[in-house]
């Protein structure tokens, strides 16, 4: 009899932690998405090439890429464009920050950015430039400060347009043109 009331006790008991391992488990707590980037390289190079000839090379001291294919340049990018026969430098852009929107096939730099038309001997500061890859173009918003360089004068502005390889430009609001003594005398 004895041993009946132990048995008892004990499938209650039983019974007990099965109902209470029935009770429906507290929720983990949420961890916070993570926003950062997914790869993350030093001293990049990365090479553009149409038909096995080098178009465009990118360089930089690191490179971050993000889940949606975006690519951050925080510590600054060097953009080198070549003629079609992969020989010729053409055209440079420097600058301090740069990153790549992948859905739209844009590159935002900023800070100091400089552009340098080889051949032509031109030169372009600003301290923001979009570039759209689909599109060969490089431009400023209309509010942006630039100033552009040539063998023998300096212009100044707000905004500006230009094909990839800074051989045609335009000024949206031209503010001067000084010959090159008379910037270099004033300052500019």
């Amino acid at each position: 009899m004895a041993r009946a009331g132990a048995l008892g006790g004990l499938g209650a008991a039983g019974l007990l932690a099965l109902l209470a391992g029935c009770q429906p488990e507290a929720e983990a707590p949420k961890l916070p998405e993570y926003k950062g980037p997914l790869l993350q390289t030093e001293n990049v190079i990365t090479l553009i090439s149409d038909s096995a000839r080098p178009h465009i090379r990118l360089t930089g001291p690191l490179k971050q890429q993000y889940e949606s294919g975006d690519v951050l340049y925080p510590k600054g990018a060097r953009v080198l464009f070549y003629d079609k026969t992969g020989k010729l430098l053409i055209n440079t852009i420097d600058a301090n920050w740069a990153k790549r929107d992948n859905a739209r096939q844009l590159y935002v730099l900023r800070g100091n950015v400089r552009v340098a038309n080889v051949p032509q001997q031109q030169k372009l500061n600003t301290e923001e430039l979009f570039y759209d890859q689909s599109k060969q173009l490089i431009y400023t918003d209309r509010k942006i400060f630039v100033r552009v360089e040539t063998p023998t004068e300096v212009l100044t502005g707000y905004g500006l347009t230009a094909n990839q390889d800074f051989s045609r430009y335009s000024i949206y609001k031209p503010l001067g043109t000084f010959t090159l003594e008379e910037a270099r005398a004033q300052g500019k």
